[in-house]
């Protein structure tokens, strides 16, 4: 419904949402949460199928956004591992791999994927969410920093931001459930007894991937954070956005991430 704009650009794909469900197959004790949970089931797999992903966590679960031309391959990838279902009026269908196999073309190998640069700016974040009826409340602040707050001063003479502190805050309203992050200092702007975290009330850094825009014809980003994390088992946030990708990670554990994918950036070269 969004008119026509030469400021608004869009994606040239349709995406459709992947919600993966815990099975039950993960080992016990296994206490990663986030991107690094489904890593080696579904991010790595479709990674090395050559699909693109958008990664969007959430407060209360994560998905995965895979290109509607893609799905034949991302059914065809995943099914051994899980039960697949589809929406159909409101109710859950098993889906096969009968149901898109017309058409389906098994991907040619290619080169591995580039590895981009990490950065990793000082500010510390938190992640958030607050009931829908006490929303109304903080509409005038929320209002106030999406559309009003500055970002960073850019650096005409190296192209980029001032990445030692970032503005970034992120609104989702997925079926009734709000998830915001924000940084600590913006926290302190809204009333703290309306915006709920974990008990633990841990701060965030943030992992930006992507020295330039990243497009959305690569596939293997997603991987590139997730899958050391994984392997360290440590919790990440991730949110693509049209631009960048992003990583949150919690605060005490900054060090070691970025020595993973410093390691990471040094094998692959």
């Amino acid at each position: 419904e969004l008119p026509p704009s030469e400021f608004m650009q869009v994606a040239d794909s349709t995406w459709l949402v992947l919600s993966v469900v815990s099975n039950g197959r993960e080992p016990p004790g296994c206490q990663a949460t986030g991107v690094t949970k489904i890593a080696r089931s579904v991010i790595a797999p479709l990674a090395e199928h050559h699909v693109s992903v958008l990664m969007l966590s959430t407060y209360q679960t994560d998905f995965i956004l895979v290109r509607e031309r893609d799905l034949p391959v991302v059914i065809h990838t995943l099914a051994g591992e899980f039960d697949i279902y589809k929406e159909e009026g409101g109710e859950c269908v098993p889906v096969t791999n009968d149901d898109v196999s017309n058409g389906f073309l098994k991907p040619k190998p290619s080169a591995s994927p580039m590895l981009h640069p990490v950065q990793s700016p000082q500010t510390r974040f938190c992640v958030l969410t607050v009931a829908p009826d006490t929303l109304p409340a903080i509409a005038t602040m929320l209002i106030d920093v999406l559309f009003y707050s500055h970002s960073p001063p850019w650096d005409a003479a190296t192209g980029s931001q001032d990445l030692d502190s970032i503005t970034f805050f992120s609104f989702s309203l997925i079926e009734g459930y709000i998830s915001i992050v924000m940084d600590a200092e913006t926290q302190k702007r809204f009333p703290s007894d309306l915006l709920l975290t974990s008990s633990t009330g841990e701060l965030w850094r943030m992992v930006r991937i992507g020295g330039q825009p990243l497009g959305f014809d690569e596939c293997g980003i997603v991987a590139q954070i997730a899958e050391p994390l994984a392997a360290a088992d440590i919790s990440a946030y991730y949110i693509s956005t049209f631009n960048f990708d992003h990583a949150l990670v919690p605060e005490e554990g900054i060090a070691e991430v970025i020595q993973l994918l410093q390691q990471r950036q040094e094998s692959g070269r």
